[in-house]
């Protein structure tokens, strides 16, 4: 990701700050019902589950460009991860999501290169806890 790139994902991250629990929903509505096979991965808690995801996502984008301070963190949920089911192929149906969610939670704001840039740093990150979960791929 480019210095530009960074701060665009993060003064747009700014914006879903204060509607974290209803893009949070928005973010498992979707997931749930474009891959409803995952469902079975999550708890009934939906509203800590959120606040996990939110958090996660504010780690990352707090450190973007930074890839040695999150990646402990990455590798170590990643694995976590693999004894809750998770497979390699749903970082994408996940990825997928959270484009949906950021699109529908900043509107017109959400252009193209913004879309690129969430889906660098989205890239970043699922890459490296695929390769944390997964050495052998």
């Amino acid at each position: 990701m480019n210095p530009r790139q960074v701060d665009q994902v993060r003064a747009s991250f700014a914006k879903i700050v204060p509607i974290a629990d209803q893009a949070a929903a928005l973010f498992y509505d979707r997931l749930f019902e474009t891959a409803p096979e995952v469902r079975a991965l999550f708890g009934d808690n939906m509203h800590s589950q959120g606040q996990k995801l939110m958090a996660a996502l504010s780690t990352v984008v707090n450190n973007l460009g930074q890839i040695e301070r999150i990646a402990p963190m990455a590798c170590d949920l990643a694995k976590r991860h693999l004894a809750y089911g998770v497979r390699p192929e749903h970082y994408a149906v996940v990825g997928t999501a959270l484009l949906w969610t950021l699109e529908q939670g900043l509107g017109d704001e959400f252009t193209p290169a913004l879309r690129t840039a969430w889906a660098a740093a989205y890239s970043t990150s699922s890459e490296a806890m695929i390769a944390s979960a997964y050495p052998d791929r």
